[in-house]
């Protein structure tokens, strides 16, 4: 939710600065800084706004900046800090989705669009043995998640991994800490025995260890999401001797992007029930 005490408005608009972003949340009153050239022309051409007058700017990494126009430039818009609000639009969890890019591209793109508007801290393309789509265009995936984040009202970009392989993904995380849950989403494989266990239980569950045993901390969740083929039996198996719990996210076959995000609704609906039980 957006941080309590600053007034919130459905048509608020909101601007990034890679410059702010830079300050890792340390710039202060006072602090002077650019909009990027296509924040700046949005500001100052098409929304008109003037020298003097008070925006609301994002770092993408989690502040947001009420700031003083000092320059209306509209290719280098000069801003003054003028308040912080650190945490703003952000959530009790930290939740990082491994989906293996889809065939249709325009189908990832909104799974990241969406899953930014819920929340969500990563997005890792990962790259598996039955994937047909190998590369994304980051500097176009950047952009929607940017959209997305400023039009959800939200402070953080997700950041958005360098596509790699399924096996190297799953090593690199076998060194994570023991309070972060990882989970990998498969179907179920013939001739084999159902292990899978029920993804919403297992991210409620974790949310409740976390915050009765580690109070103050944050649950941290790793979701892994298949190609439209789905993993290995190879994949899987390594996943699961690596710390990976198989799920299951219910009894209908679902697209790749819509299995990735239904896991960013179990761990939005997981931390919602944690603010209700307080």
């Amino acid at each position: 939710m957006p941080k309590i005490g600053y007034k919130i408005k459905n048509d608020m608009e909101i601007f990034y600065s890679g410059e702010l972003r830079e300050m890792h949340g340390a710039a202060h009153e006072g602090f002077t800084a650019f909009l990027d050239e296509d924040e700046s022309a949005h500001c100052i051409r098409v929304l008109r706004h003037k020298a003097a007058d008070i925006i609301n700017v994002i770092d993408g990494e989690g502040c947001m900046y009420e700031c003083r126009i000092t320059d209306p430039s509209p290719k280098h818009c000069g801003i003054m800090v003028t308040a912080a609000y650190p945490g703003w639009g952000g959530h009790d969890y930290v939740l990082h989705i491994a989906c293996c890019p889809t065939k249709n591209m325009e189908r990832y793109e909104w799974f990241m669009e969406k899953a930014t508007e819920i929340g969500t801290d990563s997005i890792v393309p990962i790259i598996g043995e039955h994937s047909e789509r190998r590369i994304i265009k980051r500097e176009r995936s950047e952009r929607i998640l940017l959209s997305a984040a400023k039009q959800s009202l939200k402070s953080r970009i997700p950041v958005l991994g360098d596509c790699m392989g399924v096996k190297e993904f799953i090593d690199s995380e076998a060194d994570s800490t023991g309070l972060r849950l990882k989970l990998i989403a498969y179907c179920f494989h013939d001739g084999e025995a159902d292990t899978r266990k029920d993804m919403f239980s297992e991210t409620e569950k974790h949310f409740r260890h976390v915050k009765e045993r580690f109070p103050g901390v944050k649950p941290e969740i790793t979701v892994m999401i298949g190609p439209e083929g789905d993993f290995s039996e190879e994949e899987a198996r390594h996943a699961v001797s690596r710390g990976f719990i198989p799920v299951s996210i219910g009894q209908s076959r679902l697209r790749t992007e819509t299995a990735a995000l239904m896991a960013v609704a179990a761990a939005y609906s997981a931390g919602q029930t944690a603010l209700k039980d307080g």
